[in-house]
């Protein structure tokens, strides 16, 4: 069993995937940094959860903006040994609509920013602080978690830049591995599929009885604690690394 007697940073910590993570991570013992755009929701966690919890209001895709997330996380009385990415947004257009116009292009690059390039401006400024932190037996300096999605593998009619942005997070997992593990640091990520978070439970409840029953087994939708504790086994499992983990009951998604 590892050591949790560490600090964490979780991108997208106020609500959804990062919320749960955020959650698990402090009943485990980690003293976590919440990174999110909304200060009102990553306040009032970091103030329910107490203890060594703080909120730092963050752009992912913006390098100083994340390094004084780093910063507070680093400040801490522990060391920097995990991030987990979970910031992102979603966006839904065809390359061509039924009108023949093309895809939106700033929509398109906003989505590959967020998801992509916020991934990667996480992983690369998080591993260089764990890089300067004293190894444990094993010469394991930290971990990152990544979040991707099934659509990587399965996207959809009209998902063409969420699959795009996500399949480049699947993309970097190993050759991030390879590159940091000369500093110790393990990279993986999770591949969920449909996950009962804020943007699905807008649905009508039918549509969610739909999509839950596509699901060959357990027919129910994902729920943000079952990424949480995803997130958890990856940060504990010192011999998982370079790895694309698919949490998605089965799930493989149609063309609609």
């Amino acid at each position: 069993m590892k050591d949790l007697d560490v600090a964490a940073v979780v991108t997208g910590g106020a609500s959804g995937l990062g919320e749960a993570t955020v959650r698990a991570l402090s009943a485990a013992g980690v003293a976590v940094t919440v990174l999110d755009l909304n200060e009102e929701r990553g306040t009032a966690l970091a103030a329910e959860l107490g203890g060594h919890t703080t909120f730092v209001r963050t752009d992912v895709t913006d390098e100083a903006s994340v390094q004084a997330a780093i910063a507070d996380a680093t400040a801490k009385d522990r060391p920097l040994r995990i991030a987990v990415n979970c910031a992102g947004i979603g966006w839904a257009q065809r390359v061509l609509g039924r009108d023949g116009s093309p895809h939106d292009l700033a929509a398109f690059q906003r989505t590959v920013t967020v998801n992509l390039i916020g991934t990667f401006n996480v992983l690369r400024l998080a591993a260089a602080a764990m890089a300067r932190t004293e190894p444990d037996g094993d010469g394991e300096r930290g971990v990152v978690v990544n979040t991707a999605s099934i659509a990587a593998y399965d996207g959809q009619i009209g998902q063409i830049a969420y699959a795009a942005s996500k399949g480049g997070i699947v993309g970097l997992t190993l050759p991030a591995a390879r590159d940091l593990s000369s500093v110790g640091v393990r990279v993986c990520t999770i591949a969920p599929g449909l996950v009962d978070t804020p943007l699905l439970a807008s649905l009508p409840e039918e549509a969610r009885i739909a999509l839950a029953a596509g699901i060959p087994f357990p027919k129910r939708l994902g729920r943000p604690e079952d990424f949480a504790e995803l997130a958890l086994d990856v940060v504990r499992h010192g011999y998982l690394n370079g790895e694309v983990i698919r949490m998605d009951g089965a799930l493989r998604m149609a063309p609609r």
